[in-house]
């Protein structure tokens, strides 16, 4: 399982279990819902950092890659452009 979807898994469970706690306290239940949304955002910041630090480095080598595969790209356009181009001679467009 990828690290987004287990620290997204992990968030949900923390703002369901925040909420069940909070299920029996009397209260407004938009006013529950927002101390049970908030009580989970500081919690996970604490309890899910293993997750989250796995996550963004996925991301990361992600990004790296695709950085990678770009510049890759972008060389064999210069470098088939470059070859493809005869001495002394004009590209002509139409």
């Amino acid at each position: 399982m990828s690290a987004a979807v287990k620290y997204t898994l992990g968030r949900v469970g923390l703002f369901v279990a925040v909420l069940a706690a909070l299920w029996f306290v009397e209260m407004n239940m938009f006013l529950r819902l927002m101390v049970a949304l908030i009580s989970s955002a500081a919690l996970s910041f604490f309890l899910l950092r293993n997750w989250r630090d796995e996550m963004a480095g996925e991301m990361a080598e992600a990004s790296e890659r695709r950085r990678a595969e770009k510049d890759r790209l972008r060389s064999a356009l210069a470098g088939e452009d470059e070859a493809g181009a005869e001495p002394g001679a004009e590209r002509r467009d139409g």
